[in-house]
């Protein structure tokens, strides 16, 4: 079964305790956090502070993902703040191997976001750091956006590496996803779901993450 990491930015912040009693009572496995700074991506969102309320919410895994610019300045931040998984953009690291190892040595799950445009062959001599590789199936900045179909493409390609390579890395897809989608994802080699609106826009969200994770 898939992981189902249900996006908090699609969350109704003046209601968060509710929602965040609704994905611990679900089949939900993660709690996607996304980290904007109006720099990297064109808008802003939460930071460390947030992230330390979600995680005194739940006892369930915290996956950080940092939409950021000089993402090593705030790496240490993010742990003390309860992150267990720690996501950077290739396309904002301009010494990738060292902010994956500065993750690692934390004590903390590393992952790499890759942006639509960026083709998944340029995370091969990382890819036996990684525990994760997200891979960005909208770009990045807003919840509520369509599906990139090339993504599945992209997610077959990141497989072949990854079985080739022989490493345990999960693929994570971000954006986009629905029910309808769900299950071709996951036969692409999909591991982890990351669902805002189709699960926090549903008349019955946990309902939603039960049928995702039987998805494919």
């Amino acid at each position: 079964m898939p992981i189902i990491a249900p996006s908090l930015l699609s969350a109704n912040f003046l209601e968060l305790q509710k929602d965040c009693n609704m994905l611990n009572e679900s089949d939900a496995d993660w709690y996607h956090l996304d980290v904007m700074d109006g720099r990297f991506v064109p808008n802003i969102s939460f930071g460390p502070m947030f992230v330390e309320f979600f995680r005194k919410a739940t006892t369930k895994t915290c996956d950080v993902h940092l939409m950021i610019e000089e993402p090593e300045k705030y790496a240490e931040v993010f742990k003390k703040a309860g992150a267990d998984i720690l996501t950077v953009h290739y396309e904002a690291c301009r010494h990738l191997h060292r902010n994956i190892q500065q993750i690692k040595d934390l004590g903390m799950k590393a992952g790499v976001a890759v942006n639509p445009h960026t083709p998944v062959h340029l995370l091969l001599d990382v890819l036996k750091d990684l525990d994760l590789v997200c891979i960005m199936s909208v770009n990045p900045g807003f919840g509520g956006q369509k599906f990139i179909p090339g993504t599945i493409e992209k997610i077959k390609a990141l497989k072949t590496m990854i079985d080739q390579e022989k490493t345990n890395t999960l693929i994570e897809i971000d954006g986009g996803v629905t029910l309808e989608n769900a299950g071709l994802l996951i036969r692409a080699g999909a591991d982890v779901l990351v669902a805002g609106n189709t699960v926090f826009k549903s008349a019955n969200p946990t309902e939603t993450i039960q049928l995702l994770k039987k998805a494919g």
